[in-house]
């Protein structure tokens, strides 16, 4: 497996991808909503043999606290159902967090299953006083800290891309 960043030619199979392993086009659509936005977004696709298997975005969000502080959300994630179970998801959240590091962003943000997200070393947001916008359970809504992390608080505000999700 090769993961690689997002080609202008690999969209229509990234947007098949992604279909088939939500079951519906929201997702696809969403993303295409972030790739037409004003706001920064980082895109890496998984291969295997010469295939796109799996997909990870990350995206601007806002974090609105003492200040307001652009900070990536990681959405969507998704692996080809056939793929599943094989450690592609992981491998996709880690590229993607590496990828970040470098960045003078301090924190990813994502709402997903807890258990999985622990092992990609996320932490409850909660504990760090980092709320959602809308009602979730607080293990689902995660972040994983970057080196330019300095203690920052307060609420995650989407842009408009992800209205109507």
């Amino acid at each position: 497996m090769r993961i690689r960043l997002e080609q202008p030619s690999d969209r229509s199979a990234i947007a098949t991808l992604v279909t088939a392993a939500f079951g519906r086009s929201a997702e696809a659509d969403l993303i295409d909503r972030i790739r037409h936005s004003d706001r920064a977004w980082l895109s890496l696709v998984a291969e295997q043999n010469n295939q796109i298997v799996g997909h990870v975005l990350l995206s601007e969000v806002d974090l609105i606290g003492e200040s307001v502080r652009s900070v990536w959300a990681l959405a969507p994630i998704a692996v080809h159902p056939d793929c599943q179970r094989q450690g592609i998801g992981t491998a996709l959240v880690a590229a993607a967090s590496e990828q970040t590091t470098a960045t003078d962003y301090p924190l990813i943000v994502v709402l997903g299953h807890a258990d999985f997200y622990a092992r990609c070393g996320f932490a409850e947001a909660a504990t760090f006083g980092i709320t959602a916008p809308f009602s979730v359970p607080s293990p689902a809504f995660r972040i994983k800290r970057l080196p330019a992390y300095k203690g920052e608080w307060g609420a995650i505000a989407y842009p408009a891309a992800f209205d109507g999700l």
